[in-house]
């Protein structure tokens, strides 16, 4: 175990590599960026999702000072860049050293992955914090999100793969299929437009919040007033994002308790007379649970990231994916890719957690003999 633990470990640097790179590279051809961003500021046409440089303004003043003090010349500087024309060059140069475009992309690309090795990612371009502080401060949403939701689909969900499995074939079983597929198809951000409309103000009642995870008056209110709140706000959220996560766990469960179902083990087990009871809870829900269980990690990782950008969005909640929403349409990119960097080590690392968790449920399992 502890070869293949290694080999997966090695094999991180090779994929995180690759990740960044092709990454960088897209951002490279990719039209706009944080200079002519700051450009359509000072033009009066920035349309992006935040209307104005939040944070760091001292370095932004000064520049603009500069360039209300600069003539306004043109050059080949300034023609590089869209709306640039007729500003002066050594502002716009100035520009470029601030967000460090004056160095070539290679030296740029070298500096962010000596820089993300130690994990040090730098300050938001238009934030006036740094990114890890920007990423905790947004992380409670997200993960009040993912963790809910996964909990929640799983107490909903294992509970009905078990029946579906033992009345398989059945009105019971065919109907919920019905029901799950239609609510597997549904879009999670069109179904939560849906909510809004019916229970949050938009054409009929008017019972559940639109904004935030919790009220204004939240810190005035008694504890449990507080966890009231708290999940008053999250009741719509969670049901968007949990709709079509219902259907892969719950099909998930059933296959895998009809497969355990059917082996050889489980008839010698009635043969001996034990009823359907204790067949089904004493040998095979513990080998027909093992996939659901050691899929954990990667569920919730799953929920932590799937649908959160539209989510958050939708209902105004201020976690990771409005963040990373906003930073790619800013141009904000040591939040782009600081983001992209954490949550892809964090998904490889999670991969590594759920292959020795089925090891650790049954240790029967064996990667060493697995290729990577």
């Amino acid at each position: 175990m502890g070869a293949y633990i290694l080999r997966r470990l090695l094999l991180i640097i090779p994929t995180m590599f690759g990740i960044m790179a092709i990454s960088f590279l897209v951002v490279q051809f990719a039209p706009g960026g944080p200079v002519e961003r700051v450009i359509a500021q000072l033009q009066g046409t920035d349309v992006s999702a935040t209307a104005r440089i939040t944070g760091g303004g001292g370095d932004f003043a000064g520049v603009e000072g500069n360039q209300e003090a600069a003539g306004g010349s043109d050059d080949s500087v300034t023609s590089r860049y869209r709306g640039a024309q007729g500003l002066d060059p050594e502002f716009i140069l100035e520009l470029e050293q601030q967000f460090g475009f004056d160095k070539p992309p290679l030296t740029r690309f070298g500096l962010m992955l000596w820089n993300y090795m130690r994990f040090d990612f730098g300050e938001s371009y238009f934030r006036d914090i740094g990114v890890l502080e920007l990423v905790a401060e947004k992380l409670p949403v997200s993960i009040s999100l993912g963790l809910w939701m996964t909990l929640l689909s799983y107490a909903v969900s294992i509970p009905l793969g078990i029946r579906k499995a033992i009345s398989d074939g059945s009105r019971f079983d065919i109907w919920t299929s019905a029901v799950i597929i239609v609510g597997y198809a549904i879009p999670g951000f069109l179904f939560a437009i849906l909510l809004i409309i019916l229970f949050a103000g938009g054409s009929f009642l008017d019972l559940f919040p639109l904004r935030g995870l919790v009220s204004e008056n939240w810190d005035d209110l008694p504890w449990y007033g507080k966890i009231l709140d708290y999940f008053w706000h999250l009741t719509l959220p969670l049901i968007a994002m949990a709709l079509s996560a219902f259907a892969t766990t719950t099909l998930l469960t059933k296959n895998s308790f009809l497969d355990e179902i059917r082996k050889q083990y489980v008839m010698t087990a009635r043969a001996k007379g034990l009823n359907e009871r204790q067949v089904l809870y004493r040998h095979v829900f513990r080998n027909a649970m093992l996939i659901i269980i050691a899929g954990f990690p990667g569920a919730f990782i799953g929920a932590f990231f799937a649908g959160a950008l539209l989510i958050e969005t939708i209902f105004s909640l201020d976690g990771l994916g409005l963040l990373g929403f906003e930073s790619i349409l800013n141009r904000d990119y040591p939040v782009v890719f600081a983001t992209l960097y954490i949550f892809s080590l964090l998904g490889l690392v999670v991969s590594l957690i759920s292959d020795l968790t089925y090891t650790w449920i049954d240790p029967r399992i064996d990667f060493e003999t697995r290729e990577v």
